[in-house]
C-alpha cells in the first residue's frame, strides 16, 4: 500500500470510528446539561461552574450554548442567558431546559429569587431561535418558593423539565426532595391547574421526562451522593413504575444531572461529573455523552461512563 492511500485508509477510519471524548469540553467548566433536537442539530445548555476550587459552593452566573451535527464536533456559542436577564433574580443560575412551540424557544430556568420572595424559583425566558436572543418573558418567576410549602426548604423549586405531549398538552417538572409536575397553557408562561405530587422512589432532584416509542420515562437524581433513577409509565401522569439505578456516582462530584435524546437513529445520555480533570469536583464539572440503548421491553441499559464518549450520529 502506497503511503497515500494508507493515510485516506487511515483518515477513513478515524472517521468511521471517532469518538467525543469525555468531557467534552475541556477549557471551561459545564454542568446540568439539556439538550434540544432541532432538525438536523443538537443544541446543549448548560450550566457554567466558576468556582475557583472545591472548598466552597456553587458560582455559577449564566448559562453557556453548544451545538452539533454529529455528537462528537461542537460548536461554541458562548453565554446566550445570565441571571441578570431576570430584573426579580439575584443570582445563581442552575439548571434548566429549552423546549421549542410553533416557532418559539422557551428556556425554563432555575435562579434565586430576590428578597422579595425568598427562595429559588423557576423563570421562564423565550427566543426566535434556539440560540436567542432571549428575553425574560414574563418580568416575574413561574413558580416561586411560596407555592410550594410542603418542604421546610427554599431550594425544593428548581431543575425545570418541560414535555409537549402528543396530545399538545405541555407540562412542567421540577422539584427538590419533593417531585412535582403540573400542566401549562398554550402559551408556555402560566400553570394550567394546580400542582400535583409524583409518587417515585429516593427522589432527589434533578427531573428529566422523555418518550421512547411507547413509554414514557421519568429520570432523576437520587441519593447523596447522587446516582441516576429512572421509573416508565404508558401516562405523562402515571403511575409510575421504578426500574432501579440507571448511571452510577459520577466521579467525584456530589450531584449528577441527566438529559436524554433520540438523533438520527441512536439514543444519548447526556450528563455531567467531577472526575474527568484533575481540579474537577463538585463544584468545578464538566459536562459528558455516552451511548444509550434501549432493551425490547422498553427498559434502559445501565449506562456505562467512558473516557470515549459517545458514538457518533451520522
Amino acid at each position: 500500500m502506497t503511503k497515500l492511500k494508507f493515510l485516506c485508509a487511515l483518515v477513513t477510519f478515524l472517521s468511521v470510528n471517532s469518538y467525543a471524548a469525555n468531557p467534552l469540553f475541556s477549557d471551561v467548566r459545564t454542568a446540568d446539561p439539556a439538550a434540544l433536537v432541532v432538525k438536523d442539530k443538537v443544541y446543549l445548555y448548560a450550566g457554567h461552574d466558576i468556582a475557583k476550587d472545591n472548598t466552597k459552593f456553587y458560582e455559577m452566573n449564566d448559562w453557556l450554548v453548544y451545538s452539533s451535527s454529529d455528537m462528537v464536533n461542537w460548536e461554541a456559542h458562548g453565554p446566550r442567558l445570565t441571571v441578570s436577564d431576570f430584573k426579580w433574580a439575584k443570582g445563581d443560575a442552575w439548571a434548566s431546559q429549552v423546549i421549542e412551540r410553533k416557532g418559539k424557544y422557551y428556556w425554563y430556568v432555575t435562579v434565586r429569587h430576590n428578597d422579595t420572595k425568598p427562595g429559588f424559583a423557576i423563570g421562564v425566558a423565550v427566543g426566535d431561535s434556539p440560540l436567542g436572543p432571549f428575553k425574560d418573558a414574563l418580568g416575574k418567576a413561574l413558580v416561586t418558593n411560596d407555592m410550594t410549602t410542603d418542604t421546610p426548604n427554599d431550594w425544593d423549586d428548581i431543575d425545570p423539565s418541560v414535555f409537549i405531549d402528543d396530545d399538545g398538552q405541555a407540562y412542567l417538572f421540577w422539584g427538590n426532595s419533593k417531585p412535582r409536575y403540573a400542566k401549562l397553557k398554550k402559551n408556555m408562561l402560566e400553570l394550567d391547574g394546580s400542582i400535583q405530587p409524583l409518587t417515585i422512589p429516593n427522589f432527589t432532584e434533578a427531573l428529566w421526562i422523555h418518550k421512547h416509542g411507547d413509554w414514557y420515562y421519568l429520570s432523576y437524581a437520587s441519593g447523596f451522593p447522587e446516582k441516576i433513577s429512572y421509573s416508565m409509565s404508558k401516562s405523562i401522569t402515571g403511575p409510575w413504575e421504578h426500574k432501579g439505578v440507571l448511571n452510577e456516582l459520577a466521579g467525584n462530584s456530589n450531584t449528577n444531572h441527566q438529559a436524554i435524546i433520540d438523533f438520527k437513529g441512536k439514543s444519548y445520555f447526556i450528563y455531567h461529573n467531577g472526575g474527568s480533570q484533575p481540579d474537577g469536583g463538585s463544584f468545578r464539572r464538566s459536562v459528558c455523552i455516552d451511548d444509550l440503548h434501549y432493551n425490547a421491553d422498553g427498559t434502559i441499559q445501565r449506562i456505562v461512563m467512558t473516557s470515549e464518549g459517545a458514538t457518533p450520529a451520522k
